[in-house]
């Protein structure tokens, strides 16, 4: 039966991508090198292991939208979860290198999000974890099929920047941030209202008169 073996070479903001969205290079070894890989179903989960780094004061100001007061962090800093792919990845022999495509959004009620935006510098540890399902040719050249086992994973220091140079790609200088609709229409109504042209020139006046945006 064929092992596979998974290690991250790289990762990358996609720039032709028409959505903000992260290239990881994966490498994957299979055991023994002469088997014939027909092809892999590969499915994938990333998760973002926080208790595996430090947090500078800011950072921890930041995260406690997250994991509460950094007091509590001995109960409250777990894995998050980044995403979930599913891929095919072609017939090989030996090895071969392809590039998981993560979608990325800066809706920052993602908890992923938020926790990569808390983020100033450095790297965030991350944990890929594989299942699925790998077709194989045998000795007798029979197609076979065979799981890939529960605890195959591979982990990675992926570097901050890369999200930022992700999101400045597409959102340069702008974030998102969900609002009710009720409240929505209170800060159209006050834009209207002051003639204000955008809704940055009208949280900035609502932020410099408190009672007048209660109004």
């Amino acid at each position: 039966m064929p092992e596979l073996v998974f290690q991250v070479r790289g990762a990358e903001a996609a720039g032709s991508a028409a959505a903000p969205t992260i290239a990881l290079y994966l490498e994957i070894t299979n055991t023994p090198q002469e088997q014939t890989i027909q092809t892999v179903v590969l499915n994938c989960q990333i998760q973002i292991e926080a208790s595996r780094r430090s947090y500078a004061g800011t950072e921890q100001s930041r995260l406690r939208d997250l994991f509460a007061e950094p007091e509590r962090w001995g109960q409250t800093l777990r894995p998050l979860l980044w995403t979930n792919l599913t891929t095919m990845i072609p017939g090989f022999t030996g090895s071969i290198g392809t590039k998981l495509a993560i979608p990325w959004t800066f809706d920052l009620e993602v908890a992923a999000t938020k926790y990569f935006h808390a983020i100033e510098g450095g790297t965030v540890p991350i944990t890929l974890v594989f299942s699925g399902t790998v077709f194989y040719r045998n000795g007798s050249n029979q197609l076979q099929a065979a799981p890939i086992p529960w605890n195959s994973e591979a982990r990675y220091a992926f570097p901050i920047k890369t999200w930022r140079e992700c999101i400045d790609l597409h959102h340069p200088n702008t974030a998102w941030l969900g609002l009710r609709r009720d409240n929505f229409e209170r800060l159209y109504e006050f834009k209207v209202r002051h003639g204000l042209a955008t809704f940055d020139e009208a949280i900035e006046r609502m932020l410099g008169t408190p009672v007048e945006a209660d109004a």
